[in-house]
Protein backbone atom coordinates (compact mmCIF):
# COMPACT_ATOMS: atom_id res chain seq x y z
CA UNK A 1 0.00 0.00 0.00
CA UNK A 2 1.36 3.38 -1.03
CA UNK A 3 2.13 6.20 1.64
CA UNK A 4 0.20 9.62 1.02
CA UNK A 5 3.40 10.89 -0.04
CA UNK A 6 4.30 9.01 -1.90
CA UNK A 7 0.87 8.42 -3.92
CA UNK A 8 1.35 12.18 -4.05
CA UNK A 9 4.75 12.45 -5.95
CA UNK A 10 3.53 9.23 -8.13
CA UNK A 11 0.39 11.86 -9.45
CA UNK A 12 2.79 14.40 -9.80
CA UNK A 13 5.49 12.39 -11.71
CA UNK A 14 2.89 10.85 -13.68
CA UNK A 15 1.21 14.37 -15.14
CA UNK A 16 4.79 15.36 -15.59
CA UNK A 17 5.41 12.41 -17.61
CA UNK A 18 2.37 12.89 -19.81
CA UNK A 19 2.46 16.42 -20.17
CA UNK A 20 5.95 16.57 -22.06
CA UNK A 21 7.34 16.17 -25.15
CA UNK A 22 7.04 12.46 -26.16
CA UNK A 23 5.57 11.96 -22.70
CA UNK A 24 8.79 11.15 -21.02
CA UNK A 25 10.77 13.28 -18.49
CA UNK A 26 15.04 12.58 -17.70
CA UNK A 27 16.12 11.08 -14.34
CA UNK A 28 17.15 14.31 -13.20
CA UNK A 29 13.68 15.82 -13.70
CA UNK A 30 11.88 12.90 -11.73
CA UNK A 31 14.97 13.56 -8.40
CA UNK A 32 14.07 17.12 -8.70
CA UNK A 33 10.08 15.95 -8.02
CA UNK A 34 10.85 13.40 -5.58
CA UNK A 35 13.35 15.34 -3.89
CA UNK A 36 12.27 18.76 -3.38
CA UNK A 37 8.68 19.35 -4.79
CA UNK A 38 7.76 21.67 -2.12
CA UNK A 39 5.13 19.80 -0.25
CA UNK A 40 6.02 16.22 -0.96
CA UNK A 41 9.16 15.85 -1.41
CA UNK A 42 11.73 14.15 0.69
CA UNK A 43 13.65 17.39 1.50
CA UNK A 44 11.45 19.85 0.99
CA UNK A 45 8.51 18.45 3.30
CA UNK A 46 10.59 17.83 6.56
CA UNK A 47 10.86 13.86 6.07
CA UNK A 48 14.17 13.75 5.75
CA UNK A 49 15.57 12.51 9.39
CA UNK A 50 19.03 12.70 9.74
CA UNK A 51 21.17 10.50 12.99
CA UNK A 52 20.59 7.12 14.46
CA UNK A 53 17.04 7.54 14.45
CA UNK A 54 16.71 8.52 10.30
CA UNK A 55 17.67 7.18 6.71
CA UNK A 56 21.49 8.26 7.31
CA UNK A 57 23.75 10.05 9.65
CA UNK A 58 26.33 12.84 8.26
CA UNK A 59 29.81 14.11 10.00
CA UNK A 60 27.80 16.81 12.50
CA UNK A 61 25.36 14.14 13.72
CA UNK A 62 28.25 12.74 15.73
CA UNK A 63 28.88 15.39 18.32
CA UNK A 64 29.86 18.83 17.99
CA UNK A 65 33.79 17.81 16.73
CA UNK A 66 33.19 18.03 13.58
CA UNK A 67 31.82 21.80 13.27
CA UNK A 68 34.50 22.91 15.90
CA UNK A 69 37.10 22.06 13.61
CA UNK A 70 35.36 23.61 10.75
CA UNK A 71 34.86 26.77 12.67
CA UNK A 72 39.08 26.44 13.84
CA UNK A 73 39.05 26.89 9.95
CA UNK A 74 36.95 29.26 9.28
CA UNK A 75 38.02 31.97 12.16
CA UNK A 76 41.64 31.06 10.02
CA UNK A 77 40.02 32.35 6.75
CA UNK A 78 38.49 35.62 8.84
CA UNK A 79 42.46 36.22 9.57
CA UNK A 80 44.16 35.47 6.17
CA UNK A 81 41.39 37.47 4.26
CA UNK A 82 42.89 40.46 6.88
CA UNK A 83 39.94 40.59 9.63
CA UNK A 84 37.25 42.09 6.83
CA UNK A 85 34.67 44.49 8.90
CA UNK A 86 31.84 41.76 7.55
CA UNK A 87 33.36 38.15 7.22
CA UNK A 88 30.33 36.60 5.12
CA UNK A 89 30.39 32.77 6.19
CA UNK A 90 27.25 31.10 3.97
CA UNK A 91 26.43 27.45 4.69
CA UNK A 92 24.67 26.41 1.86
CA UNK A 93 22.20 23.79 2.93
CA UNK A 94 22.58 23.49 6.57
CA UNK A 95 20.15 20.38 7.61
CA UNK A 96 18.55 20.35 10.60
CA UNK A 97 20.63 23.20 11.75
CA UNK A 98 23.24 21.32 14.32
CA UNK A 99 26.02 21.83 12.34
CA UNK A 100 25.40 25.62 12.46
CA UNK A 101 24.70 25.39 15.99
CA UNK A 102 28.53 23.89 16.60
CA UNK A 103 30.12 26.25 13.97
CA UNK A 104 28.54 29.14 16.11
CA UNK A 105 28.99 28.19 19.15
CA UNK A 106 32.77 27.60 19.12
CA UNK A 107 33.18 30.87 17.47
CA UNK A 108 31.71 32.59 20.74
CA UNK A 109 33.79 31.38 23.19
CA UNK A 110 37.07 30.53 21.27
CA UNK A 111 37.26 32.91 18.80
CA UNK A 112 34.86 35.86 19.79
CA UNK A 113 37.03 38.86 18.41
CA UNK A 114 35.10 37.75 15.10
CA UNK A 115 31.75 37.69 16.41
CA UNK A 116 31.22 41.35 15.21
CA UNK A 117 32.45 40.99 12.01
CA UNK A 118 30.37 37.80 11.10
CA UNK A 119 27.36 37.56 8.79
CA UNK A 120 26.08 33.47 8.84
CA UNK A 121 24.11 33.22 6.26
CA UNK A 122 22.24 29.72 5.37
CA UNK A 123 20.63 29.35 1.93
CA UNK A 124 17.99 26.51 2.03
CA UNK A 125 14.67 26.50 0.28
CA UNK A 126 12.85 24.35 2.01
CA UNK A 127 10.20 26.27 4.53
CA UNK A 128 10.25 23.27 7.21
CA UNK A 129 13.56 22.55 7.82
CA UNK A 130 14.03 26.79 7.83
CA UNK A 131 11.78 26.08 10.78
CA UNK A 132 13.93 23.37 12.05
CA UNK A 133 17.27 25.74 12.15
CA UNK A 134 15.89 28.80 13.05
CA UNK A 135 14.42 26.34 16.60
CA UNK A 136 17.89 24.54 17.00
CA UNK A 137 19.66 28.65 16.63
CA UNK A 138 17.18 30.57 19.04
CA UNK A 139 20.04 30.97 21.69
CA UNK A 140 21.82 33.02 19.05
CA UNK A 141 19.79 35.83 18.59
CA UNK A 142 22.47 38.48 19.45
CA UNK A 143 24.37 37.12 15.91
CA UNK A 144 23.72 38.38 12.76
CA UNK A 145 22.02 35.44 11.35
CA UNK A 146 20.15 35.42 8.02
CA UNK A 147 18.20 33.15 5.90
CA UNK A 148 18.50 34.13 2.08
CA UNK A 149 18.29 32.86 -1.39
CA UNK A 150 20.72 33.43 -4.17
CA UNK A 151 18.60 36.25 -5.79
CA UNK A 152 18.96 38.14 -2.18
CA UNK A 153 22.84 38.37 -2.35
CA UNK A 154 24.28 41.19 -4.53
CA UNK A 155 26.80 39.99 -7.27
CA UNK A 156 30.38 40.42 -6.48
CA UNK A 157 29.32 41.09 -2.54
CA UNK A 158 30.74 38.13 -0.51
CA UNK A 159 33.78 38.56 1.38
CA UNK A 160 34.50 35.29 3.12
CA UNK A 161 34.06 31.44 2.48
CA UNK A 162 30.59 29.87 1.32
CA UNK A 163 30.48 25.68 2.72
CA UNK A 164 28.69 22.86 2.24
CA UNK A 165 28.66 19.23 3.74
CA UNK A 166 26.94 16.68 2.00
CA UNK A 167 25.54 19.15 -0.77
CA UNK A 168 26.26 18.48 -3.92
CA UNK A 169 25.54 14.72 -3.71
CA UNK A 170 21.67 15.28 -3.56
CA UNK A 171 21.88 17.53 -6.74
CA UNK A 172 19.97 15.60 -9.45
CA UNK A 173 21.65 13.84 -11.82
CA UNK A 174 21.34 12.86 -15.74
CA UNK A 175 21.46 9.56 -16.18
CA UNK A 176 23.37 7.70 -19.51
CA UNK A 177 24.20 4.68 -20.75
CA UNK A 178 26.34 3.56 -23.56
CA UNK A 179 23.99 1.32 -26.08
CA UNK A 180 25.81 0.02 -29.48
CA UNK A 181 28.65 2.85 -28.72
CA UNK A 182 26.48 5.48 -28.69
CA UNK A 183 26.33 7.67 -25.53
CA UNK A 184 22.53 7.95 -24.49
CA UNK A 185 20.78 8.90 -21.94
CA UNK A 186 17.78 7.10 -19.48
CA UNK A 187 14.44 8.82 -19.35
CA UNK A 188 11.32 7.59 -17.29
CA UNK A 189 7.86 7.00 -18.80
CA UNK A 190 4.62 5.43 -17.61
CA UNK A 191 3.53 1.60 -18.75
CA UNK A 192 -0.08 0.83 -17.23
CA UNK A 193 0.42 2.07 -13.71
CA UNK A 194 4.44 1.78 -13.46
CA UNK A 195 7.20 3.92 -13.86
CA UNK A 196 9.68 2.10 -16.48
CA UNK A 197 13.18 3.51 -18.18
CA UNK A 198 13.70 3.92 -22.02
CA UNK A 199 17.08 4.98 -23.12
CA UNK A 200 17.00 7.55 -25.89
CA UNK A 201 19.16 10.57 -27.73
CA UNK A 202 20.87 12.76 -25.05
CA UNK A 203 18.22 15.70 -23.83
CA UNK A 204 21.27 18.55 -24.00
CA UNK A 205 24.62 19.29 -25.36
CA UNK A 206 25.21 20.18 -22.18
CA UNK A 207 26.33 15.94 -21.59
CA UNK A 208 28.77 15.71 -24.05
CA UNK A 209 30.20 19.23 -23.13
CA UNK A 210 30.49 17.44 -19.55
CA UNK A 211 32.51 14.94 -20.78
CA UNK A 212 34.75 16.82 -22.76
CA UNK A 213 35.27 19.02 -19.82
CA UNK A 214 36.73 16.24 -18.04
CA UNK A 215 38.45 14.59 -20.64
CA UNK A 216 36.54 11.00 -20.35
CA UNK A 217 35.28 9.34 -23.07
CA UNK A 218 32.95 6.08 -22.23
CA UNK A 219 32.13 5.22 -25.71
CA UNK A 220 35.32 3.87 -26.09
CA UNK A 221 36.61 0.18 -26.26
CA UNK A 222 37.34 0.35 -22.79
CA UNK A 223 33.48 0.39 -21.91
CA UNK A 224 31.26 -2.12 -21.77
CA UNK A 225 28.21 -2.17 -23.40
CA UNK A 226 25.20 -0.96 -20.95
CA UNK A 227 28.03 0.94 -18.96
CA UNK A 228 25.62 3.23 -16.92
CA UNK A 229 26.70 6.39 -14.92
CA UNK A 230 25.66 9.75 -13.63
CA UNK A 231 26.16 13.81 -14.80
CA UNK A 232 25.50 15.99 -12.46
CA UNK A 233 25.29 19.13 -14.63
CA UNK A 234 23.24 20.78 -11.54
CA UNK A 235 26.81 21.55 -10.08
CA UNK A 236 27.80 23.15 -12.86
CA UNK A 237 24.97 26.34 -12.34
CA UNK A 238 25.48 26.34 -8.68
CA UNK A 239 29.18 27.19 -9.29
CA UNK A 240 27.92 30.11 -11.73
CA UNK A 241 26.17 30.93 -8.51
CA UNK A 242 28.98 30.75 -5.91
CA UNK A 243 31.48 31.98 -8.92
CA UNK A 244 28.94 35.85 -9.55
CA UNK A 245 28.46 36.21 -5.56
CA UNK A 246 31.73 35.40 -4.08
CA UNK A 247 34.02 38.84 -4.41
CA UNK A 248 36.88 37.45 -2.63
CA UNK A 249 37.09 34.35 0.07
CA UNK A 250 37.37 30.52 -0.09
CA UNK A 251 34.66 28.00 -1.68
CA UNK A 252 34.83 24.97 1.14
CA UNK A 253 33.11 21.73 -0.30
CA UNK A 254 33.06 18.04 1.62
CA UNK A 255 31.39 15.75 -0.06
CA UNK A 256 32.26 11.38 -1.00
CA UNK A 257 33.21 11.17 -4.67
CA UNK A 258 36.16 10.47 -6.62
CA UNK A 259 38.01 12.38 -9.24
CA UNK A 260 36.36 11.97 -13.05
CA UNK A 261 39.10 9.14 -13.88
CA UNK A 262 37.84 7.05 -10.89
CA UNK A 263 33.88 8.24 -11.01
CA UNK A 264 33.98 6.72 -14.81
CA UNK A 265 36.33 3.34 -14.30
CA UNK A 266 35.06 1.17 -16.95
CA UNK A 267 34.94 -1.24 -13.93
CA UNK A 268 31.84 0.88 -12.18
CA UNK A 269 29.73 0.25 -14.73
CA UNK A 270 26.40 0.56 -12.95
CA UNK A 271 27.61 4.73 -11.70
CA UNK A 272 27.13 5.49 -8.06
CA UNK A 273 23.14 6.00 -7.48
CA UNK A 274 21.89 5.08 -4.07
CA UNK A 275 18.94 5.43 -1.97
CA UNK A 276 19.24 5.35 1.59
CA UNK A 277 15.98 4.21 3.85
CA UNK A 278 16.14 4.04 7.64
CA UNK A 279 19.91 3.69 7.27
CA UNK A 280 19.80 0.85 4.87
CA UNK A 281 20.90 1.62 1.09
CA UNK A 282 19.65 0.18 -2.13
CA UNK A 283 19.39 0.99 -5.90
CA UNK A 284 16.03 1.40 -6.88
CA UNK A 285 14.78 5.41 -6.67
CA UNK A 286 11.43 3.96 -7.84
CA UNK A 287 9.64 3.05 -4.20
CA UNK A 288 9.55 5.09 -1.31
CA UNK A 289 8.61 8.08 -3.16
CA UNK A 290 9.93 11.20 -1.03
CA UNK A 291 10.56 8.88 2.10
CA UNK A 292 13.98 8.12 0.99
CA UNK A 293 17.19 9.73 -0.24
CA UNK A 294 18.58 9.34 -3.31
CA UNK A 295 21.81 10.22 -4.06
CA UNK A 296 25.23 9.98 -6.27
CA UNK A 297 28.72 10.78 -5.78
CA UNK A 298 30.42 13.81 -6.75
CA UNK A 299 32.73 14.08 -9.52
CA UNK A 300 35.12 16.45 -8.11
CA UNK A 301 36.72 16.93 -11.10
CA UNK A 302 34.11 18.54 -12.34
CA UNK A 303 34.10 20.86 -9.39
CA UNK A 304 37.37 21.73 -9.82
CA UNK A 305 37.34 22.40 -14.06
CA UNK A 306 33.57 24.28 -13.72
CA UNK A 307 34.97 26.58 -10.96
CA UNK A 308 38.19 27.62 -12.89
CA UNK A 309 35.17 28.68 -15.58
CA UNK A 310 34.26 30.89 -12.61
CA UNK A 311 37.88 32.34 -11.06
CA UNK A 312 37.37 29.66 -8.74
CA UNK A 313 40.93 28.54 -8.56
CA UNK A 314 41.35 25.43 -6.70
CA UNK A 315 44.12 25.41 -3.35
CA UNK A 316 43.98 22.03 -2.64
CA UNK A 317 41.77 18.43 -2.60
CA UNK A 318 42.38 16.48 0.24
CA UNK A 319 40.51 13.92 2.33
CA UNK A 320 38.35 14.33 5.23
CA UNK A 321 41.35 12.53 7.59
CA UNK A 322 43.68 14.53 6.88
CA UNK A 323 41.51 18.40 6.95
CA UNK A 324 40.16 17.43 10.29
CA UNK A 325 43.51 16.02 11.43
CA UNK A 326 45.80 19.34 10.44
CA UNK A 327 42.91 21.36 12.12
CA UNK A 328 43.25 19.41 15.55
CA UNK A 329 41.24 16.22 15.87
CA UNK A 330 44.41 14.56 17.00
CA UNK A 331 44.51 16.86 19.75
CA UNK A 332 41.11 15.97 20.88
CA UNK A 333 42.03 12.25 21.01
CA UNK A 334 45.29 12.53 22.86
CA UNK A 335 43.04 14.85 25.63
CA UNK A 336 40.72 12.09 26.44
CA UNK A 337 43.29 10.75 28.68
CA UNK A 338 43.29 13.51 30.41
CA UNK A 339 40.94 12.45 33.24
CA UNK A 340 38.42 15.31 32.48
CA UNK A 341 36.04 12.02 30.72
CA UNK A 342 34.76 8.94 32.53
CA UNK A 343 35.08 5.86 30.89
CA UNK A 344 31.33 5.60 29.00
CA UNK A 345 32.16 9.45 27.84
CA UNK A 346 36.08 8.64 26.23
CA UNK A 347 34.04 5.29 24.61
CA UNK A 348 31.71 7.53 23.00
CA UNK A 349 33.67 10.25 22.29
CA UNK A 350 36.96 8.33 20.63
CA UNK A 351 34.10 6.38 18.36
CA UNK A 352 32.98 9.43 17.04
CA UNK A 353 36.44 10.78 16.38
CA UNK A 354 37.79 8.11 14.86
CA UNK A 355 34.53 7.59 12.62
CA UNK A 356 35.45 11.43 11.20
CA UNK A 357 38.69 10.46 10.28
CA UNK A 358 37.57 6.56 9.42
CA UNK A 359 38.95 6.12 5.86
CA UNK A 360 36.44 3.53 4.25
CA UNK A 361 33.62 6.17 5.67
CA UNK A 362 33.90 9.78 6.51
CA UNK A 363 37.96 10.48 6.96
CA UNK A 364 37.54 8.79 3.02
CA UNK A 365 35.02 11.69 2.15
CA UNK A 366 36.65 14.28 -0.34
CA UNK A 367 37.51 17.90 0.73
CA UNK A 368 37.62 20.65 -1.96
CA UNK A 369 39.04 23.98 -1.40
CA UNK A 370 38.65 26.96 -3.87
CA UNK A 371 39.21 30.51 -4.18
CA UNK A 372 38.88 33.47 -5.89
CA UNK A 373 41.33 36.65 -5.62
CA UNK A 374 43.22 34.89 -2.84
CA UNK A 375 47.39 35.52 -2.46
CA UNK A 376 49.65 32.75 -2.35
CA UNK A 377 49.91 33.62 1.55
CA UNK A 378 45.57 33.28 1.97
CA UNK A 379 45.77 30.06 0.35
CA UNK A 380 48.05 28.61 3.01
CA UNK A 381 45.37 27.17 5.36
CA UNK A 382 46.30 25.20 8.90
CA UNK A 383 43.61 22.54 7.15
CA UNK A 384 46.02 21.55 4.67
CA UNK A 385 49.25 20.81 6.30
CA UNK A 386 48.92 17.25 6.70
CA UNK A 387 50.33 15.22 3.26
CA UNK A 388 48.41 12.50 2.19
CA UNK A 389 50.94 9.94 2.34
CA UNK A 390 50.96 10.38 6.18
CA UNK A 391 47.71 8.60 6.35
Amino acid sequence: MKRANSSALYKIVSEKIRNSPQSRITFAEYQDVVLYDPNYGYYSSGKVNIGSKGDFFTASSLGKDFGELLAIQLAEMWHKLNCPETFAVVEMGAGNGNLAQDILGYLISSNSEIIPNLEYIILEKSPELIRQQQQVLADFKELNIKWQSWSDIPDNSLIGCCFSNELIDAFPVHQVVVNNGQLQEIYLTIDGEKLQEISGEISTPKIKEYFELVEINIVNDDYPQGYRTEVNLAAQDWLNKVGNKLQQGYLLTIDYGYPASKYYHPQRSQGTLKCYYQHRHHNNPYINLGEQDITAHVDFTALEKYGKQQELFTIDFTKQAMFLMSLGLGDRLQKLSSGQYNALQILQRRDALHQLINPMGLGGFGVLIQGKNLNSTQQSLKGLTIPDEVF
